[in-house]
């Protein structure tokens, strides 16, 4: 990487480190894109290089922040040696809500849209992850000793539920405390798996 690119790059990334502080400290509508360049250091006119609005700069942490969240869980389940899909998909929302636990700003921030991240992330962001979390999930059920059929279904209800409930069980303990609610969940993941698997 050149010297141009690497300089932008680095005010790409200072721009989505300021919005991202300063959406989750004064929130989405109070921060105006005069305040995100100003403390990101950058002119005006650089900001719509890369963005074309505060919505867009949102949408695009909003993509980034859950396809982080993905990632790190996917790397959690490989370093402890997960197999099979429905023990797979379980850590990954495990580690998810542990992290989103951590640091409620954060899931403030993307709210109820993990959706967004998982699915092709790198189409909405823009970026090459060099490692897609929908096509990681492809993979998982490539290698899962069942077939299944309407993956995408399969993906998509799970991890909307996982996150809309996650969300209110831990912000609103609604209509469990997280710790409380999490084999309910889980309970639920494993059935809406199996009712995805191919009858031999």
């Amino acid at each position: 990487m050149g010297k141009v690119d690497e300089n932008k790059k680095q005010k790409r990334e200072a721009l989505l480190n300021t919005a991202y502080e300063l959406f989750t400290t004064k929130g989405i509508h109070a921060t105006a894109i005069s305040d995100i360049v100003k403390r990101a250091g950058v002119a005006k006119g650089t900001f719509y290089l890369y963005f074309r609005d505060k919505y867009d700069i949102k949408n695009k942490l909003v993509a980034h922040k859950t396809h982080e969240l993905f990632y790190n869980a996917g790397a959690a389940m490989d370093e402890a040696g997960i197999f099979g899909l429905k023990e797979q998909l379980i850590f990954i929302i495990d580690h998810i809500i542990d992290s989103l636990v951590k640091d409620l700003p954060l899931l403030n921030f993307i709210s109820k849209n993990l959706v967004m991240g998982a699915l092709r992330s790198t189409l909405i962001t823009g970026e090459d992850t060099g490692s897609d979390i929908y096509d990681r999930f492809l993979d998982m059920v490539a290698r899962d000793e069942y077939e299944y059929e309407n993956v995408d279904v399969m993906l998509f209800t799970i991890v909307e539920l996982a996150g809309s409930a996650g969300y209110n069980s831990i912000l609103y303990k609604e209509p469990l405390p997280i710790e409380a609610y999490k084999p309910f969940l889980y309970r639920t993941v494993t059935l809406i798996i199996e009712s995805h698997r191919k009858q031999a």
